[in-house]
């Protein structure tokens, strides 16, 4: 085959990509571009003045804020569009790079793990048709992405070439970890693995920008090593400068490239990696749902709290910073301590609210193996044994609580062992890997709309993002956006104070369980009683 027919049907595929993310794409960009907005609405509400912008640069130009944020160009003279640039930049930018490693993964990998992609080949489709028509809809998706963050920011009356280059930069970066993932799709046979793989990159990234601005202003050659710290090295608003976003085009050409030498030596169906030969006889534990379900999610369960542990250390670390600030500065005490609390607490509860978020994200991603399960008849076979449809549903379900409250534990253990390191007393480990674990209940509610949203109908399931977005948004940023309480008590995660350990109430996490609880009822009912999704 030349390389011309490689590509044969690529535009019918591209029109029956588009035709199938005809609802996902529009949600995620204006998901994306809505976030902008409102900030360039927001902020100049709250920080209206030079000097309380400058009261804010003096919060931001700490190692802590640094590791969250980013390098912290502009903190000098901290206009608006520095401001945007610094603080939220990062935080659209990780949203358009999971767009990407979906989509790319929705079109090709999952696809010939269903055994679609390879029906589709025995017409007159060319072995790159399927990657390059995903790629394009990426190119697309992307573009959108860049282009309603750019009007986002003229909208605030932001300089036009800045605003189109932290446009440019979001989009660019989502197509870094769309040719990313194009790679990891060729190493594995099925499509979780690769996208666990993409987004191991994509949480690698952000642990290298971290380590890397932390470790020396304006960042070292570790952030420059990461595809997230490109768009804020381009100084828009500050210094402009368009060279730092030609990394992400590089990364993707060369990418793409390496994805399709890639796909030429491997069956369709097939990865690289050859799959590990297993036991002669299955293990006891595989006999129950709740044995397979541990042993499907056993990797991913292993990779997150690997990763969690291993940037939480580090986080933890920098609590005698705070301290340190507060001291330098008595206008951040008066930040600090506006809601009654210790500054060391805030930071304690900041970091724990953070991890938790995470944590519900994985959440989601655990309930949504049921999908997976389902799709790929795997269930069916479960249910034509004595397994119930509520054993298998709860087994499921019950496993995910478990595997977050463990998640919960290494992350409030990893802060407070690197909290420990410093001046903090060993008992922190303690209180903060409680005060951690009290988000339990609030990630349980995200398991328990992500189960109920299956059992209604699998394809809603994925809506629960939805959720974790929302949460992500107004728990990082609704202090600082100045919202009405309303906004930030939708989120599950707002009712849960952290530390002081004394003063967590008990109420909201009853209430809170409650609500999971019934969830995961109404998820059971509604899965009892509908059709299974065929393959």
């Amino acid at each position: 085959m030349n390389n011309r027919e490689s590509f044969t049907a690529t535009r019918t595929l591209l029109r029956f990509a588009l035709r199938r993310d005809r609802v996902k794409l529009p949600i995620w960009i204006g998901g994306i571009g809505l976030g902008m907005l409102y900030a360039v609405s927001a902020l100049p509400t709250v920080y209206g003045t030079p000097e309380e912008r400058q009261v804010r640069a003096g919060l931001m130009d700490s190692p802590a804020a640094t590791m969250m944020s980013g390098p912290g160009y502009g903190l000098d003279d901290y206009t608006l569009g520095a401001m945007i640039t610094n603080e939220m930049v990062l935080y659209l930018a990780i949203p358009a790079a999971m767009m990407s490693i979906f989509l790319i993964t929705r079109h090709t990998r999952a696809e010939e793990e269903t055994g679609r992609a390879e029906l589709i080949r025995s017409a007159v489709v060319g072995r790159h048709a399927a990657t390059t028509a995903a790629l394009i809809v990426a190119v697309i998706a992307n573009a959108g992405v860049a282009l309603v963050t750019a009007l986002a920011m003229l909208s605030g009356d932001l300089a036009a070439a800045d605003s189109f280059a932290v446009g440019a930069g979001i989009g660019l970066t989502g197509l870094a970890f769309a040719g990313i993932a194009t790679v990891t799709t060729q190493l594995t046979e099925h499509s979780r693995a690769a996208s666990s793989l993409a987004m191991a990159a994509l949480g690698a990234a952000f642990l290298l920008r971290a380590i890397g601005d932390v470790s020396q202003p304006r960042g070292n050659l570790l952030s420059w090593l990461s595809p997230l710290a490109w768009t804020q090295q381009a100084r828009p608003f500050v210094d402009l400068r368009w060279w730092p976003l030609l990394l992400p085009i590089a990364v993707l050409a060369a990418t793409v490239a390496l994805g399709y030498f890639l796909s030429v030596r491997r069956d369709v169906g097939a990865g690289l990696l050859p799959p590990r030969l297993g036991r002669a006889d299955a293990a006891p534990s595989l006999s129950t749902p709740f044995g397979l379900a541990a042993r499907q999610q056993r990797t991913a369960l292993i990779g997150w709290a690997a990763g969690l542990f291993v940037f939480a250390v580090p986080s933890g670390s920098l609590s005698d910073s705070v301290t340190d600030a507060v001291a330098d500065n008595p206008q951040m005490g008066e930040i600090f301590t506006a809601n009654g609390q210790d500054p060391l607490d805030a930071f304690y509860a900041t970091m724990a609210l953070f991890f938790a978020l995470l944590v519900g994200a994985f959440a989601v991603t655990s309930v949504l193996r049921l999908r997976s399960e389902e799709r790929t008849g795997h269930t069916e076979a479960a249910l034509a044994t004595s397994v119930s449809r509520p054993r298998w549903y709860f087994a499921w379900l019950g496993y995910t609580t478990l595997a977050s409250a463990v998640l919960l534990a290494v992350s409030g253990l990893g802060v407070g062992i690197g909290t420990a390191t410093g001046d903090a007393d060993a008992g922190i480990i303690v209180e903060v890997t409680l005060g951690t674990l009290a988000f339990l209940p609030a990630v349980a509610v995200v398991a328990g709309l992500t189960a109920a949203l299956f059992g209604l109908r699998p394809g809603l399931a994925a809506l629960a993002w939805i959720v974790v977005a929302y949460a992500v948004f107004f728990g990082m940023f609704g202090a600082l956006l100045d919202l009405p309480a309303w906004v930030t008590d939708l989120s599950p995660f707002a009712h849960t104070t952290a530390m002081p350990l004394e003063d967590i109430p008990l109420a909201p996490l009853a209430i809170l369980t409650a609500l999971a609880a019934a969830l995961a009822l109404t998820g059971s009912t509604l899965f009892h009683h509908r059709d299974l999704e065929s393959t």
